[in-house]
């Protein structure tokens, strides 16, 4: 089953984000996290395909979050989704390994699924 982690400081957002996931792939098994702390145990016990990261967490920021799981697990797809699309944020995020960087403004949810579909059909995973 297709595991997606969803980092995220707005519940709202999560939510939103959550449903465009799951209106794609509805089986696939979706978590949540509110900041970093939380992050890091999902991603050690739930171990997930992609993860969706915000920049800006309350414990924490998604950049150095994307660096310490990426040192650890550096197979899993980290996709920086922000508000702040700055260059020296996009810089930072190849830097420490993210495998893509969408701005919350301006992502698409054909850009997100096409992104999904390719990790799905890069992990050799049936979602049906």
């Amino acid at each position: 089953m297709f595991k997606a982690l969803i980092v995220e400081d707005s519940n709202q957002f999560r939510q939103i984000l959550k449903e465009i996931l799951l209106a794609r792939v509805p089986s696939m098994d979706v978590k949540e996290a509110k900041d970093a702390d939380e992050a890091l145990r999902l991603v050690k016990t739930f171990l997930p395909h992609v993860i969706f990261m915000d920049i800006r967490l309350p414990v924490g920021t998604g950049l150095e979050l994307t660096q310490r799981i990426k040192r650890d697990f550096p197979e899993m797809n980290i996709i920086i989704l922000t508000n702040y699309d700055l260059p020296e944020y996009r810089e930072a995020a190849s830097k420490f390994g993210a495998s893509h960087f969408l701005s919350k403004g301006v992502a698409t949810r054909d850009q997100i699924y096409d992104i999904v579909e390719s990790i799905i059909k890069t992990a050799g995973l049936n979602t049906k």
